[in-house]
């Protein structure tokens, strides 16, 4: 039977990654790998001019995220991932370059080093999306108050709510489980939580037990 070793939580800017994935890690005693955010040296230029930094930006999610990814392969703990690989690869860098914010050259360029990553790790044992609406996003976005997502179009959001709707209804690298958070307050109510918890334990058991 195999063991588990990496689960990874996706979604949406605002869906709430952040606090499913610290509030997994004290729940199952699971070490975090979080997205670098107030490290990244490219974030806050990006919000301001997303034509001139959106290649920097991608290239250095794919980097960090690549790094996370071999360390977790050659670890032995198990590890909780705050977003993937795939998302930079198939939802966020193509994103920009249809919006004409990315250069095909630049583009084309990003995803054959994504191609490359690719061949060189393995998929999560278990991917959680966390599905949200654009009204519940936007709520969390300002509940956080990052100023450079201030800038943010909503226009922005919804592409790439349909991206992340359309990547998760077709992934099928490994196994997925959807929690629909429209309703559930992860980060404040503790029932809400234990209701998250249930799927995931029924996903987990039914996988390595």
């Amino acid at each position: 039977m195999k063991k588990l070793k990496h689960i990874a939580v996706t979604g949406n800017i605002g869906a709430g990654k952040t606090t499913l994935s610290e509030k997994l890690s004290k729940h199952y005693n699971w070490s975090a790998h979080f997205e670098e955010v107030e490290e990244n040296p490219y974030l806050n230029d990006f919000y301001h001019d997303m034509r001139r930094w959106s290649f920097n930006l991608q290239i250095y999610f794919l980097n960090t995220r690549y790094a996370q990814l071999i360390h977790i392969q050659n670890g032995d703990k198990i590890v909780v991932q705050d977003r993937t690989i795939y998302e930079d690869a198939y939802i966020f860098a193509p994103n920009l370059y249809e919006m004409g914010l990315m250069e095909q050259r630049d583009f084309n360029n990003y995803f054959s080093l994504f191609k490359s990553m690719l061949s060189q790790i393995s998929p999560p044992d278990l991917i959680i999306y966390l599905q949200a609406s654009i009204p519940t996003l936007v709520s969390h976005i300002h509940e956080r108050g990052r100023d450079y997502e201030g800038n943010m179009s909503l226009d922005y959001l919804r592409n790439l709510n349909d991206r992340y709707e359309n990547w998760i209804k077709n992934y099928d690298d490994g196994n997925k489980l959807i929690i629909n958070i429209d309703n559930l307050d992860l980060k404040n109510n503790a029932e809400d939580f234990s209701k998250a918890l249930e799927l995931i334990d029924a996903q987990l058991y039914g996988l390595f037990e």
